[in-house]
Formats: structure tokens, C-alpha cells, sequence
């Protein structure tokens, strides 16, 4: 027995070595690529540029502001929330769905995104001030914000400049705001990313109903990996006060490759009962990010990677499946960028769609089948997407986010 043990001793730090490589190489592929943006990445660029499109982002944050030049906030957690605001110019030779990063900093706008300008905002009566302004400023009807949470390993320029490059291929012409928590951008901190998102729930709770609270007509919360975490557990703690408004004024909320236990999210809908609206859930059947998430957390499948797309639109989500669609990134993480410059054409689909499936005629009916083809509006041909869009009988009710 004590020959047995000793054998046992011998192969488990091998066995563990093999498991450690296998993750380091998963790894490896899930964030590959040609360098990640480091202090200073958001050097202001003046250099004219009259093709390059600026999108003007409001920033609302739990990360811990940077001294150094260019870096404005760290991946460390703060005491409160900061405010501020950045310019980022794409190229006119831009490729929708990528982020084209500088070679060399501040960056060439000819060729690359580059930060035109940016700066703190003082408080949170100045946020919500600079907010309404925006919205003023556009016709009645018109008048939307979108909010985007990123996720896991995510440093502040990225979530910035990934959510740019969204604005832009989405020709979205509203208030943009960008909530980001304190992400390290470091793989080995998956459990301090996780405890950050936890710290950041009151946060986003309290950038939401500012948001609600504003001048806007439509508001979407768009949500991405670990991001999904963080917004549903925001739902199941949310105080009652501010269910009703946030439930009212919210539009929109799309989970993008949620980083979510399937068992939880299950929960966590029990918990906040059946949304108003839909959630619309982009899914991925070979999102290998969500794959090694799988690992790390015994086995259990990752809301985004789910294999019952059926059981998911029951739960009271649209579902669209992009396992299909070839990635952009090696990991297979980021399809829901992708999806942006085709905006125009899922909203008028799903209201499309809506409409016919309440009628009597069709009322209860899944839509179900292939809803990737679109006509596209700006150059009137016809887009098809392997995608597909999967929902059952939905009937709205009061209550949820």
C-alpha cells in the first residue's frame, strides 16, 4: 500500500504539469496577439486625419486612475466611481470587426485608431450634466445611449478601443458609454477579475439609473464574457426602487458570450423573474475562451458556449447562434463585435419578426430557423450570415431588468 502511495506521489505533479502546460497553451491561443497595449496606449494624436471618424466616448469606472501619461486608469480597484471621456479617431481603411492598434504610439489615424483627446470628469452631477447635453443635442426620438461592459482580461484601452470600433461599425449616432471595471488584463487573474466585477454590482447599479434617469428615449446595455456576470448579478441585488425604472427605461440588453455558469444563470433569472423584454443572447458553440472557462470551473457549461440553444430562448431569450460565422481572433471570443455593422439590419428583423409573431395568426410561434440573410441598407445587396435565431412563445410581463 505505502509502494502504492508513493506511485500515486510520483505521477501527480507530472499529471498536474500536463494539465498547467495544456492551460498555458490554451491560453496562449485564446489571447493571441501582436502585443497588448501597455502605459501610455491612449497618447493623444493631433495629426489631421479628414477621413478618420471620431466617436466620442463617456466613461463611467471602479478602476483606480493612472498617473502616467496616456494610461488615465489602471487595472486596480478604486474606492468610488470616476468619470471621464475620450475622443478615439478609426481609420478610413478600418475593417469592420478589428481593432487596428498602433505600430508605434501615438499611433498613425491614417492607419490605426488613435486617442484625438481625453480627460476626467469631475463628479457624478458633471457625468449626468455632460450626458444630458449630448442628448439635447440630438432630434426627439433620436435621442439613445448605449452602454457596453466588457469583460475578463480586458485592460482599459482595449475595453475602449473595442467599444470605438462597435460604435463605429454600427453607425451608432447616440451617447456611448463605456462601463469598465477593474480588470488586470492578466490571464493567471481570472478569481481577481471575478472579485472586481463583484465589487463593481453597486456601481453599475448606480451608472444605470443615472442613465434611466437621463433625457434619453432608448437605452441598450450591451454586455460581453465575464461583463454578463457582473450585469446579471447587478439584476438579482438590485434595490426594489430601482427595479421598476431600470425595468421601464432600459430597451435593450444583449449578453454577448456570457462568462456565466449555466446553472447560475438559471438562478439568477428565478431570482429576477422573467424579463420584461427579452434578452438577446449571442452564442458560440466553439467560443474556446468559454471552453477553458468550462475547465476552470469543473466542467459546467458557460452560458455563451451552451449546446441547447432551445432551452436558453425558454428561459426567455432571443438566441442568436454565430458558431457558424469564422472569428476575427484565434479564440473564437469576440463574434459579437462582428455582428456590429450589421445593426441596422438585426433591428429590423427582430421588429419584423415581432410583429408577425404576434398576430393572431402566428401568435406563440418560434421564430427558429435561419435569420441570417439581410438586405443591406447601404449598399442594397444582399448579406447572409451563417447565423441562426432561435426563440420560443414569449409573452411580457412586468418585472425583471
Amino acid at each position: 500500500m505505502l509502494k502504492l502511495n508513493r506511485t500515486h506521489q510520483r505521477r501527480r505533479p507530472v499529471t498536474q504539469a500536463l494539465t498547467a502546460t495544456a492551460l498555458v497553451v490554451t491560453l496562449a491561443l485564446v489571447t493571441a496577439c501582436s502585443g497588448r497595449p501597455g502605459a501610455g496606449a491612449l497618447a493623444l494624436n493631433t495629426d489631421p486625419a479628414p477621413d478618420a471618424r471620431v466617436s466620442d466616448i463617456l466613461i463611467a469606472t471602479t478602476r483606480e486612475r493612472d498617473s502616467r501619461p496616456g494610461s488615465y486608469f489602471s487595472g486596480e480597484r478604486a474606492t468610488a466611481v470616476s468619470y471621464a471621456e475620450a475622443s478615439i479617431s478609426v481609420p478610413p481603411s478600418h475593417v469592420a470587426g478589428e481593432i487596428e492598434w498602433p505600430a508605434s504610439l501615438p499611433g498613425n489615424p491614417d492607419k490605426e485608431f488613435v486617442a484625438r483627446d481625453a480627460g476626467y470628469i469631475a463628479d457624478k452631477t458633471a457625468f449626468r450634466q455632460e450626458i444630458n447635453e449630448r442628448l439635447a443635442a440630438m432630434p426627439p426620438g433620436k435621442r439613445e445611449i448605449l452602454v457596453f461592459i466588457h469583460g475578463y482580461n480586458t485592460r482599459f484601452p482595449e475595453s475602449l478601443y473595442r467599444f470605438t470600433q462597435i460604435v463605429h461599425d454600427s453607425k451608432f449616432e447616440g451617447v456611448p458609454v463605456l462601463f469598465t471595471w477593474a480588470s488586470r488584463g492578466k490571464l493567471q487573474d481570472y478569481v481577481y477579475d471575478l472579485n472586481s466585477a463583484a465589487i463593481a454590482r453597486s456601481a453599475l447599479e448606480e451608472t444605470l439609473v443615472e442613465l434611466a434617469r437621463s433625457k434619453a428615449d432608448t437605452i441598450t446595455v450591451l454586455a460581453h464574457s465575464m461583463g454578463n456576470w457582473l450585469l446579471m448579478e447587478t439584476a438579482v441585488q438590485i434595490r426594489p426602487e430601482n427595479r421598476h425604472l431600470l425595468s421601464r427605461e432600459i430597451n435593450n440588453i444583449v449578453l454577448a458570450a456570457p462568462d456565466i455558469d449555466v446553472d447560475l444563470f438559471k438562478a439568477q433569472l428565478k431570482k429576477i423573474g422573467k424579463p420584461a423584454k427579452p434578452y438577446t443572447v449571442i452564442v458560440s458553440k466553439d467560443d474556446r475562451a468559454l471552453r477553458l472557462s468550462r475547465r476552470i470551473a469543473g466542467g459546467k457549461e458557460r452560458v455563451g458556449a451552451y449546446s441547447d440553444d432551445q432551452e436558453l430562448a425558454e428561459l426567455g431569450a432571443v438566441v442568436v447562434d454565430v458558431t457558424e460565422l469564422e472569428s476575427l481572433d484565434g479564440a473564437h471570443h469576440t463574434k459579437f463585435a462582428q455582428l456590429a455593422q450589421f445593426r441596422p439590419e438585426f433591428l429590423t428583423t427582430f421588429s419584423q419578426s415581432a410583429v408577425a409573431s404576434n398576430t393572431d395568426q402566428n401568435r406563440g410561434a418560434s421564430l427558429g430557423g435561419d435569420l441570417g440573410s439581410f438586405v443591406g441598407q447601404t449598399a442594397e445587396a444582399a448579406v447572409t450570415l451563417p447565423i441562426r435565431v432561435i426563440t420560443a412563445p414569449f409573452t411580457y410581463a412586468a418585472g425583471g431588468l
